[in-house]
């Protein structure tokens, strides 16, 4: 699976401005509903924030993977956000995040959606993954790492 192929340029900030969660939250739905795939943002905002109440997505190492599923999205889409100066997200690790990968997928799509998650995980388990997408400077940077094996 490319992740690459559920994601775009036009889903990627690499300068999120928001500093608490729910800001951070619905930067990010803003940025999803650029897809064709997302009816409303407004819908998938509260998806994710409803997904977020149940446990914080914050998975250490700086990295937070918003996700949901919503009656409102036709399909596996990927937004990301960078923060630079970090965003307190409840992580496990209780550090700042600065890396966002958010996933929103239909409400009937949960292998879907697992998988998706799987891979990212594993990508971002990897320092230099990180590292690169905290120093990258084009979008295409970060697709070029979703699609990696």
């Amino acid at each position: 699976m490319k992740l690459s192929q559920f994601c775009g340029t036009n889903l990627i900030e690499l300068d999120i401005k928001s500093t608490t969660i729910q800001d951070v939250i619905q930067e990010i739905a803003d940025l999803l509903a650029n897809s064709e795939k997302v009816g409303s943002s407004e819908d998938v905002r509260k998806a994710l924030l409803e997904r977020e109440e149940l446990a914080s997505t914050g998975i250490g190492f700086g990295v937070a993977l918003p996700h949901a599923r919503s009656k409102s999205v036709r399909g596996l889409t990927i937004a990301f956000g960078r923060s630079e100066k970090g965003i307190d997200f409840a992580s496990i690790d209780h550090n700042l995040v600065h890396l966002f990968f958010a996933i929103v997928v239909p409400e009937s799509a949960v292998n879907t959606h697992l998988t998706a998650l799987g891979k990212l995980s594993y990508l971002l388990k990897d320092k230099e993954n990180r590292e690169l997408l905290l120093n990258a400077t084009f979008p295409q940077e970060v697709l070029d790492l979703m699609d990696q094996e």
